[in-house]
């Protein structure tokens, strides 16, 4: 099978497309070709800028022409790329913004559309913006021109039920939705567990504001100063304190994350706007007790006092007397270690996911040949 493979590579979809290569090497009946959608450069990027005025209420529309921008470069890769996209079997796109102008081109072909998110749901949760009286009309317009991706596909995967619920309430045909959450490469047994002194919590998070670092940050030191040592891996600078560890240099893939999983105790995940979260499952397969907000999906991810703790998003108090009931039952907090990693080798390792995903690639292709 010659499958395409169009990756928008945002934020901590790198670690799955990363993850989705390394299993896809060991299949050889796959002929799989990759096309990354390229970071945006200046061009792309003054067509995305925000208009001041508008922007405050969220009625610029900046998120959809950032989108449009994206596809309308992604159009011109497809062309480029020639034979491997022309020739493929199969198209597997992740995720629908970066087709929204090859709608054309992908009705000829059998294809796949992968989400963590809808149109609707991504709405709210942008970590560079808040939502505010625009948002429902944005949301609106950007959700005419998904549906016409949607249309297209042969079948349409949510990584979680949180988005395939939305799927359908957005007018999808329940019939080709199918739920698969993509999964990570877990490391192996001898990489986990490395001895360490004191108690270490973590948090990696490219931006801290909509994340949840700050809130942490907060917790930290109201509470937690003393008792841990906490390590914030994030992009945005953070001046390092005494028992504050700041990493502004990991990249997805280097092993930095992984180093300092092996040494952490307790993962805290304080986002307010991730549809899924790699993050915590990267800490569970490190065999590592995640803290949570019960956001999105996050849920789907973490067994509440199983694998970890979940507290209502936004609330520090909550956040804070969970990381404090791990941080001083070290039994707990192995329990728990064990757990996370069962359930990221049961349901989670992308060499299980892939499985699943080539099987609905060949169904895919069956649908699509029964259709024309």
């Amino acid at each position: 099978m010659k499958a395409l493979f169009l990756n928008e590579g945002i934020g901590g979809n790198a670690t799955m497309h990363r993850a989705l290569r390394i299993a896809l090497d060991d299949r050889p009946d796959v002929e799989a070709t990759f096309l990354d959608v390229p970071k945006p450069r200046l061009a792309r990027k003054l067509v995305a800028a925000p208009v001041p005025g508008l922007a405050r209420f969220d009625l610029d529309l900046q998120p959809l022409r950032y989108q449009l921008a994206q596809s309308a470069h992604v159009r011109r890769l497809i062309r480029q790329v020639g034979a491997p996209a022309q020739d493929a079997d199969v198209v597997h796109v992740y995720t629908h913004n970066a087709v929204l102008l090859s709608v054309g081109w992908l009705r000829r072909k059998p294809l796949v559309v992968s989400l963590d998110g809808t149109t609707s749901q991504n709405a709210y949760h942008l970590p560079y913006r808040y939502p505010s009286v625009g948002t429902p009309f944005t949301a609106h317009v950007s959700h005419r021109l998904e549906r016409r991706v949607h249309d297209a596909a042969s079948l349409v995967v949510a990584k979680s039920e949180w988005a395939a619920q939305s799927l359908r309430d957005g007018g999808v045909d329940p019939d080709k939705i199918r739920v698969l959450p993509f999964g990570i490469t877990a490391p192996p047994e001898s990489a986990i567990g490395w001895a360490h002194d004191g108690v270490r919590v973590t948090f990696v998070g490219s931006t801290l504001a909509r994340k949840g670092g700050y809130r942490l940050l907060r917790v930290w030191r109201d509470r937690l100063r003393g008792r841990c040592t906490l390590t914030m891996v994030t992009g945005d600078p953070l001046a390092p304190e005494p028992g504050l560890e700041v990493v502004n240099d990991a990249r997805p893939g280097d092993g930095k994350v992984d180093e300092i999983l092996a040494r952490t105790d307790v993962f805290v995940f304080p986002t307010e706007i991730d549809n899924f979260g790699y993050a915590p499952l990267e800490a569970m397969a490190a065999g590592v007790p995640v803290v949570a907000s019960s956001v999105n999906a996050v849920p789907e991810l973490v067994d509440d006092g199983n694998t970890g703790l979940l507290y209502p998003v936004l609330d520090d108090r909550r956040m804070g007397d969970a990381i404090e009931a791990l941080v001083s039952d070290v039994d707990r907090r192995r329990r728990m270690g064990a757990a996370g990693r069962r359930r990221v080798l049961e349901r989670f390792d992308a060499r299980v996911t892939t499985v699943r995903l080539i099987e609905l690639l060949d169904e895919a292709r069956h649908r699509f040949a029964v259709s024309v």
